[in-house]
């Protein structure tokens, strides 16, 4: 081999090092570090948020004894009363089929009581002159008082078709009473309205409802997926939408044992008593929300779930831990409760791994990138 060609090769060659050389740096330089977190104690709540409206414990509805119009209403919604107060009257529109009907069992009673009268009258001269027997004489007697209380019964019929009652302390039928103490929350009638008395067959016209406003429950539903995980009696917190900035407490008291079909999941009914507070009036039907707890655990050892990456064929979670020589390896781990922030970590890692945190380089790298 010539001088030149052996210069030639000498120079190709430190070319191709100083080349390896240039492209080691440059790729030294885009090597990411990340940035690290360590496991953490923490306590960890799960909590279920139902979605429903406050209502009165005690609410009735109160109703007429008797088909007519409204005559009077007395009290205006919002009224407190006692059990027993005037609300309404009721004015009675009497058929005319059924009046002429009770009028006619009335003039038929009276034939017979006229009747009964004369055969009466000539049956006890009988009796006193000694013609006939005492047990005839009773016998007729009797036909006679069975055919004037009949009449009796007639009239108070009539009557009550006619005007709603039978006499003087009658006048219940057409009086609209609250049956119980507290607030008028609403009275759906108004003068000159019809109403229809509760029967059988009918549930009648409501003409006022009536609650005790002093003990309120919070009723809302639970998706089915939660409910298996409520227990009676767990305190709750319930937050009223009118009311901003304060939570009142609650004690659940009911779960629904069969639940019903919502927009394609099957949602239960719960109810919870409410401890009022005297500074704020609440009202019937305000929406509201429940937190209610379903899981927790003090003093847990817990990671940030934005740690956390799935593994594409098993779908097991795991984590990236930072080895001694600035590597990180694959761990897969065994999680516990979450809240949607932190989750426990049952298993594969310890409370001084350094975990990657992914997609965020350290600080001197990104000083080195600018």
């Amino acid at each position: 081999m010539s001088k030149r060609s052996k210069i030639i090769l000498i120079v190709i060659a430190v070319f191709f090092i100083a080349a390896l050389i240039w492209f080691g740096k440059k790729n030294a330089k885009s090597i990411v570090e990340f940035e690290t977190e360590t496991p953490f104690r923490t306590t960890i709540v799960k909590k279920t948020v139902a979605t429903g409206k406050v209502i009165p414990l005690e609410e009735i509805e109160i109703k007429p004894q008797i088909t007519g119009i409204i005559d009077k209403v007395l009290l205006l919604e919002g009224s407190k009363v006692k059990k027993g107060d005037l609300i309404a009257t009721v004015r009675v529109v009497p058929n005319e089929q059924s009046l002429i009907s009770a009028k006619g069992r009335v003039d038929n009673a009276k034939l017979r009581v006229n009747n009964s009268a004369v055969s009466y009258k000539r049956t006890k001269n009988l009796f006193d002159k000694g013609v006939i027997a005492r047990a005839e004489y009773e016998g007729v007697e009797l036909t006679y008082n069975q055919a004037k209380q009949d009449l009796k019964n007639a009239q108070n019929d009539y009557q009550i078709i006619k005007r709603g009652s039978a006499g003087s302390g009658g006048s219940a039928n057409t009086n609209i009473i609250a049956q119980m103490s507290g607030t008028i929350l609403e009275i759906p009638v108004k003068e000159g309205d019809q109403v229809i008395q509760s029967n059988n067959f009918n549930a009648g016209t409501t003409i006022a409802s009536i609650a005790d406003m002093s003990k309120m429950i919070f009723e809302g539903k639970v998706d089915e997926s939660e409910v298996g995980k409520l227990v009676k009696g767990t305190e709750i917190e319930v937050s009223i939408g009118a009311i901003e900035g304060t939570k009142f407490p609650a004690k659940l008291n009911f779960i629904a044992p069969k639940g019903t079909e919502e927009g394609g999941a099957v949602q239960f009914k719960i109810k919870a008593d409410v401890s009022l507070d005297d500074k704020f009036f609440i009202r019937a039907g305000y929406s509201a929300n429940a937190d209610i707890v379903l899981v927790k655990k003090d003093s847990v050892l817990s990671i940030k779930e934005a740690l956390l990456r799935f593994d594409k064929k098993t779908e097991e979670p795991y984590v990236e831990v930072k080895q001694a020589d600035g590597n990180y390896e694959k761990k897969t781990l065994k999680l516990g409760t979450s809240d949607g922030v932190n989750v426990e970590v049952l298993e594969g890692v310890t409370k001084d791994d350094e975990i990657k945190i992914w997609n965020k380089a350290s600080k001197d790298d990104k000083k080195k990138e600018d």
